[in-house]
């Protein structure tokens, strides 16, 4: 399955900097492992530092976590961009 999610650009210049590889999320989607992430960048008047000039990449669910030391509903997804 694929996602388009989106987040705030503090957050995602990280993951296109290969920087923060994972992303919690509530599992309101039904993520699976092996499912494609396409992430689409907010207007973020808090951080306007960074403007999104890479194309939108896909990225890959290789890992997921929910239940012990996450909040009941939520997982945390470990990501890889595909080309």
């Amino acid at each position: 399955m694929k996602h388009s999610i989106k987040i705030k650009q503090c957050y995602l210049i990280h993951i296109i900097e290969h920087k923060k590889k994972f992303e919690i999320r509530k599992n309101d989607r039904d993520y699976q492992v092996g499912d494609l992430i396409r992430f689409l960048p907010l207007e973020d008047e808090d951080y306007n530092v960074y403007e999104i000039q890479t194309p939108i990449l896909d990225y890959k669910i290789m890992y997921l976590h929910s239940g012990y030391g996450m909040e009941e509903g939520y997982v945390a997804l470990g990501i890889e961009e595909i080309n």
